[in-house]
């Protein structure tokens, strides 16, 4: 460990530590009994997906977004994402489905039958779902099928810089977490049908590559053609603002020949540069400021900074009945504050292209014995790279844990290290195990499986009248507050939607608040 790193653990004050935030996205397809996608509209019981401030839906009326507010310790995090799963799983119940335990997705129709995430009529409502016509049109309807968890962070007293050095430490180390966490080695053959994809066949329905941790973040996943172009730079606020801003406004022909609408006057997209939002830049970690009533992202951290960072690059754990474990966002704790407290040199075109091929490599191989990466220019074992970030870790666990009077930090660190000498022990090849020893090399028939199990799990924990009586009235209130910002639209959509597009523009003038952003 450098002695810099050493020095600035011990200078950091324990309320800074103890100030220390962070809060879930998860997103998961509601699926039908046997495994098929659940084709209905998003349960009106569980309130409006526009402005519910907890339960939403992210590119397909399937597939929820569950999401915890900021939370000061892990306990309440879990516990809050527990809940939110209680009510979510009895009403989905009712109409005979539950929610799907693996990043990859279930048995899927048709890419064009895959429904579109609705938001209502409302301006904003509209908007979002146009924006995932266009994901659509761009990307195909199947890879937005794909879901994870986004992690939160934050602290007091970090400046906007101090983010783009923790970022720029996460690209750089990432590839430990997706050994650690990856937990999708394997996919349904339904979702890359009519694709090239080099994967070998596992059974009769399942595709999947041996040493694979993470398919979800390969070259299969998230990823994008169009979108390799770019090259954003995390040296500052001001460098990564204007790599954002030309991709906004970069005109890319191959959108330009799609429209902005098809010949009957119907909406293919919001517009047709390289981005058409800025939530449409794929990344594995991203800076984040919470956005004001009609404010653009990229205005808001131009104008404030960074208020977090969204971790985007963990699977959903299908041993896990909400989908990540406790130690695991204790491991993330230690993990990110490692980033902000270790030296943090400027990144170059070259590095951004030798980590994307660490991604790949790690997503694809990476529990492949003898695996090397690349790291300033040298071939370096990712098992010796990962002991070398862990160990380094361990000072960063013990004050977390001195802090909380625990040793739960230090366990979850032990736990991290026990995997990288074992790699059958990792998710990733849990997954494969268990695909083999129970399911016949089906993914379908394990996946389902850890679908049931999460949903009977979290069906016999305690639920109270009380419980139940305070989501119903957020559900209630999320629907009555949809409609009050439907009935005070003033501007017809395609005046409000080119005012929105202009990147720079302030607030739309005239209309209702509404928290949520395309």
């Amino acid at each position: 460990m450098t002695s810099h790193l050493q020095e600035r653990i011990r200078a950091l004050p324990g309320n800074r530590l103890a100030g220390m935030r962070r809060g879930i996205e998860k997103e998961g397809l509601r699926v039908l009994a046997e495994g098929g996608l659940a084709l209905t509209p998003h349960p009106l019981a569980l309130g409006s997906a526009l402005t519910h401030p907890h339960i939403t839906t992210d590119y397909s009326e399937s597939q929820i977004e569950l999401i915890t507010g900021a939370r000061s310790s892990v306990r309440e995090c879990e516990g809050e994402l527990t809940e939110i799963h209680q009510f979510v799983l009895r009403t989905l119940a009712q109409g005979g489905e539950m929610l799907w335990a693996s990043s990859m997705p279930c048995g899927l129709p048709t890419d064009e039958t895959i429904p579109l995430a609705r938001f209502g009529s409302s301006n904003v409502g509209r908007a979002k779902s146009i924006y995932r016509m266009g994901l659509g049109h761009r990307y195909g309807r199947r890879m937005q099928t794909i879901s994870g968890i986004h992690y939160n962070w934050s602290m007091p007293g970090i400046e906007s810089e101090e983010y783009f050095a923790l970022i720029r430490n996460f690209r750089r180390q990432a590839f430990l977490l997706l050994y650690l966490f990856g937990a999708s080695p394997a996919l349904c053959d339904c979702f890359v049908q009519g694709r090239e994809h080099g994967l070998q066949r596992l059974g009769a329905d399942a595709l999947y590559l041996p040493h694979a941790t993470s398919l979800r973040m390969g070259r299969l996943g998230y990823q994008s053609d169009a979108q390799a172009t770019l090259a954003v730079s995390y040296n500052g606020l001001a460098g990564y603002a204007d790599s954002l801003h030309d991709a906004l406004t970069r005109p890319y022909p191959a959108y330009e020949s799609l429209g902005v609408r098809n010949p009957g006057g119907e909406y293919n997209q919001l517009g047709t540069s390289l981005l058409q939002i800025e939530n449409e830049f794929y990344g594995t970690i991203r800076p984040k400021r919470t956005v004001r009533p009609g404010e653009r992202p990229l205005h808001a951290l131009r104008d404030r900074g960074v208020e977090y960072v969204e971790v985007r690059l963990m699977d959903l754990d299908p041993f896990a009945p909400v989908g990540i474990e406790a130690s695991t966002m204790r491991l993330l704790d230690v993990f990110l504050l490692h980033c902000l407290l270790a030296d943090s040199p400027p990144d170059t075109p070259a590095e951004i292209a030798v980590l994307k091929r660490n991604q790949h490599l790690t997503a694809e191989r990476g529990r492949e014995p003898g695996l090397c990466l690349e790291r300033q220019g040298r071939s370096v074992p990712l098992v010796e790279w990962g002991a070398e970030i862990l160990a380094e870790c361990r000072p960063i666990a013990a004050a977390l844990d001195a802090g909380q009077g625990t040793d739960a930090h230090a366990a979850a660190l032990r736990s991290a290290e026990a995997l990288l000498r074992d790699p059958d022990a990792t998710p990733s090849a849990r997954v494969l195990a268990r695909m083999a020893e129970a399911h016949g090399n089906s993914f379908i028939r394990f996946a389902r499986a850890q679908s049931v199990a999460a949903r009977d799990a979290l069906a016999g924990l305690p639920w109270t009248d009380a419980q139940q009586a305070r989501y119903e009235g957020m559900a209630a209130q999320s629907i009555e507050e949809q409609k009050a910002i439907e009935s005070a639209d003033t501007l017809d959509f395609e005046t409000w939607r080119q005012h929105y597009m202009e990147i720079d523009a302030l607030p739309v003038p005239g209309e209702a608040p509404v928290a949520q952003t395309v």
